[in-house]
């Protein structure tokens, strides 16, 4: 009986794998769409930031009252404070041309 079994499962196991196989795939591919998404992000936010802080004669203090504005009424967002700020602003800085 125990050998019946074994002989069962290796008979399917190339069947299993494929299905363990189609599920790894659309992980990765699951996982590279959100890292597109999360650079596309960075580009915009670093552009707008770029962009008013090159219109704004208060310059760096809008980048700080942006990361505070976030900060108090969007807590559950995170990686938005002066320095990420200011890091998307570099991203989108260096590779805009």
């Amino acid at each position: 009986m125990k050998e019946r079994i074994i002989m069962d499962i290796e008979k399917y196991d190339r069947s299993f794998q494929k299905v363990v196989e189609i599920v790894e795939n659309a992980k990765q591919h699951a996982f590279q769409k959100v890292n597109e998404e999360l650079i596309t992000m960075y580009w915009q936010v670093g552009e707008y930031v770029s962009q008013q802080v090159s219109r704004a004669s208060y310059g760096d203090s809008f980048v700080a009252n942006l990361a505070d504005y976030i900060s108090k009424n969007y807590p559950d967002i995170k990686g938005f404070n002066r320095r990420g700020l200011y890091r998307m602003r570099q991203f989108y800085e260096t590779y805009k041309d």
